[in-house]
């Protein structure tokens, strides 16, 4: 459990928040200038705030009242900076042994051997820096820290550097740390689609206020959720594949409904992550005969939120779980939509990206 109090003034901003962070992946989440950087300086030790007490588990790393606050060389936490930072003239085998060096009086988190095989870097450990890809350079990174035996990972905007392709490597190497090493990961984003893939807790930020706490699914599917404003919007559903299709489509098992994805590697049976986007989502009373989109939804409408122009947020719970819809305002009212009525929602086959699922 990690617990965080600040408070800090900076230019732009005045930082006042408090949360409490469950084991699993925590992301901080909001648009720059809102203070996700500056709270994960502050758990590393690298910012002294004007006042703040920072606490993983039984331990605490800074307490302002108290007059304590740990320089970052003893908090015992890994940095995951959104450049890699490797040492230019070592291997990528030194590099990875580096922090090792100095953590002996630590249990490890997991060997030399399991981080190579996690993050798929064993053909890189002869080579040097300077001949790896941005992707390539990050999961050096990733293992660099996990191997100096941290208690808790710290990654900002690990990704924010990289381009779509590279990106979308990273991102289920993410997915096995959260699942299969047992450490805590802070993790700081802009990105609605990497919250949806890999929070499992979120911690919502703008201006320096947290706006809210809680599972990614339940703070996703909030209608009145948006720090990145409308288009950004969409809800969090799970699923297991159910069966790959010879056509290129693969079908899930969504509470029992079935949803179609462009094809995916996950075996059968396999558990995933599925972001829908709520400007993806058509509502519909009765399904027309002929319809092109696979993916129909049946639900009951839980919330209509209006927004200040001509858009619309609509909440529908249905058996695969939460989802939104952005319409517009004359849509909303054409149809007389209203909490407790039923509706359809519609979702196109191929409006679901490769990215928008996770493990």
């Amino acid at each position: 459990m990690l617990e965080v109090s600040l408070k800090h003034r900076f230019s732009g901003t005045d930082l006042d928040l408090e949360f409490m962070a469950p084991p699993g992946l925590t992301v901080l989440y909001g648009a720059s200038g809102s203070g996700k950087t500056t709270v994960v300086n502050a758990v590393a030790g690298l910012l002294r705030p004007d006042q703040g007490r920072v606490q993983v588990g039984e331990d605490i790393l800074g307490d302002t009242d108290r007059g304590v606050w740990l320089p970052p060389h003893k908090r015992g936490l890994g940095y995951v900076f959104q450049e890699a930072r490797l040492f230019p003239h070592l291997t990528v085998e030194q590099n990875l042994k580096f922090g090792a060096w100095f953590a002996q009086h630590r249990p490890p988190v997991a060997s030399l051997g399991k981080v190579v095989e996690m993050l798929g870097i064993g053909p890189l450990l002869s080579r040097r820096p300077g001949a790896l890809s941005g992707g390539e350079k990050q999961r050096v990174a990733i293992g660099r820290a996990l191997l100096a035996r941290p208690r808790m990972l710290l990654a900002d905007e690990p990704l924010a550097a990289l381009d779509q392709a590279r990106k979308s490597e990273i991102l289920p190497y993410f997915e096995r740390l959260r699942d299969e090493v047992s450490l805590p990961i802070l993790y700081v984003c802009h990105a609605p689609e990497e919250v949806a893939r890999l929070a499992t807790t979120v911690v919502a930020l703008d201006q320096g206020r947290i706006l809210q706490v809680g599972p990614a699914e339940d703070v996703l599917s909030d209608p009145g959720f948006a720090p990145q404003g409308p288009r950004a919007v969409g809800a969090l559903l799970r699923a297991n594949v159910a069966h790959h299709h010879e056509d290129g489509l693969t079908e899930l098992n969504a509470g029992g409904i079935p949803l179609f994805v462009p094809r995916i590697t996950q075996p059968v049976g396999h558990g995933l992550r599925l972001r829908i986007a709520a400007q993806d989502v058509i509502l519909a009373r009765d399904l027309p005969k002929d319809m092109s989109a696979l993916n129909v939804l049946p639900g009951k409408i839980d919330e209509v939120r209006m927004g200040k122009v001509a858009g619309a947020i609509v909440a529908i719970t249905t058996p695969a779980g939460k989802l939104l819809a952005r319409i517009t305002r004359r849509s909303a009212d054409g149809m007389a939509l209203a909490p407790g009525q039923a509706i359809n929602a519609i979702v196109k086959t191929v409006a679901i990206a490769p990215d928008d699922v996770g493990r």
